[in-house]
């Protein structure tokens, strides 16, 4: 699947979409741990579009609000001096 595809579904498209993969994700695991898949290569293939998939959902929804949290955490962080970051060190 290519990203340009994925561009145009909506948010709530790529979210089922997503959804689907990881659970295709699980069932291609599983059955590679029984020893009844076809090709490993399924694997790496569908872990690959899952994450084009997040990452277009992630474009579309703007900064994450993981992402806008660790932000606004090093943002109210002061930052440390040499003299703090030695002491700490000894």
């Amino acid at each position: 699947m290519k990203a340009a595809e994925l561009k145009d579904l909506t948010i709530e498209e790529l979210s089922r979409k997503a959804a689907e993969m990881r659970e295709n994700l699980f069932n291609l695991k599983i059955r590679h741990a029984a020893g009844t898949l076809d090709s490993s290569a399924d694997l790496g293939k569908t872990r690959h579009d899952l994450a084009r998939v997040m990452t277009v959902l992630t474009q579309k929804q703007g900064a994450t609000p993981k992402a806008a949290a660790k932000a606004a955490a090093g943002a109210a962080k002061p930052a440390q001096t040499p003299a703090q970051s030695q002491e700490k060190t000894k």
